[in-house]
């Protein structure tokens, strides 16, 4: 007799065990956290303290200010030798400031877009911004920290001129608030021309292209603004009947009389908000003082502005008791051009830390990932 084998065990219904698998790890997205923005500075900082070029145009933009400020100064105590009253040192001083300080800012708005504008595809074409895109910093601390070493460089530069504000501190006519002031206006505008050349190193694959962009957004702002408001005013002439108060020649007791004459009136108060975005035109605003003859290079800038913001209006008083034009009724605004500036430089890091983020759904052709 056979032995049959034994029955196969009863089975319960449930699916045999599957190996076990792993999902691959997504990326988490994060907000901006300090430790990353810090991390992403000071790698920055190292590379530029590092840099030969660097370290050499900071000595010569501190050797091209100190001449331009001596050659100011000589040329100002040769014109007004003979103001030796407290009036006469305050103007001097007036206008030392406020052009040391005009070309501090010309210089910044040169120097700037080249320490910004080819940060992102420098290092994109580099391969090392894949490195701090593949850790776990977010796109907001690459976009922060990348600006905060971009402005600290640049205002490496603002601190070398600082002795020669300070000399025309010095000479009068400039209140220590008001020039602490206006150095952190120059601050605030170096910022924001950081933020428009990081901005399009994110736009634009070539470094080289990137730079140009930064200077024609850059000169736009500084230069196109005038040049639209100038080309506006043909566009904005119309033939009015306006009232004049001027001297009546008819006679031969020439006084001032009220008459209506045809007259080409431009409307400059339509368009005046152009010059508000000019960064020459809001530090001068912003740095003005209240002076009844407006001689100094600020208070005139922001003279002529505030009188272009008022318009030419239809009473035209030609007779100035005082020898002057009078000054223009006007509000300050410097205000609403820090508003509109500030705008302009979070809508860049906005923009920055969006095509900084990752995966990327769309690269441009011949850009290297790693």
């Amino acid at each position: 007799m056979s032995q049959q084998p034994p029955p196969p065990p009863a089975t319960t219904g449930a699916p045999p065990p599957s190996a076990p698998t792993s999902n691959p790890p997504t990326r988490v997205p994060r907000g901006l956290t300090w430790w990353g923005v810090r991390t992403v500075a000071l790698l920055e900082v190292r590379q530029r303290i590092r840099s030969t070029r660097w370290k050499v145009a900071l000595v010569v933009w501190f050797v091209m200010v100190g001449l331009v400020t001596a050659g100011i100064v000589a040329v100002m105590m040769q014109s007004y030798t003979g103001y030796s009253d407290v009036d006469g040192t305050a103007l001097i001083g007036r206008t030392v400031f406020g052009l040391v300080v005009l070309f501090v800012l010309f210089l910044g708005l040169l120097v700037a877009p080249t320490l910004t504008a080819t940060t992102v595809n420098g290092d994109r074409n580099a391969g090392t911004l894949a490195v701090l895109q593949a850790t776990t910093l977010s796109s907001w601390d690459i976009a922060v920290g990348k600006l905060l070493a971009s402005w600290g460089a640049a205002l490496a530069f603002l601190v070398a001129s600082l002795p020669f504000l300070v000399w025309g501190l010095v000479l009068g006519g400039t209140g220590v608030l008001a020039a602490v002031a206006t150095v952190a206006m120059l601050a605030v505008v170096l910022a924001v021309v950081c933020a428009i050349g990081l901005a399009t190193s994110t736009l634009v694959t070539r470094p080289a292209g990137s730079a140009v962009l930064t200077y024609v957004l850059v000169a736009a702002l500084s230069v196109g603004t005038l040049i639209a408001f100038a080309l506006s005013s043909f566009f904005l002439t119309t033939t009015e009947t306006v009232r004049v108060y001027g001297t009546d020649w008819s006679t031969d007791d020439t006084q001032c009389v009220w008459r209506e004459e045809e007259r080409q009136v431009t409307h400059t108060e339509r368009t005046a908000w152009l010059l508000g975005l000019n960064p020459f035109v809001m530090v001068a605003d912003f740095s003005a003082t209240d002076e009844p003859y407006p001689t100094a290079p600020l208070s005139a800038i922001s003279w002529a502005v505030r009188t272009a913001q008022v318009g030419q209006g239809t009473e035209i008083d030609e007779c100035y008791s005082s020898g002057a034009p009078p000054a223009p009724e006007a509000a300050p605004y410097w205000p609403w051009s820090l508003g509109a500036y500030l705008v302009i430089g979070a809508g860049s890091v906005v923009f920055t830390a969006r095509r900084l983020a990752v995966p990327t759904a769309k690269l441009a052709r011949g850009t290297r990932i790693a």
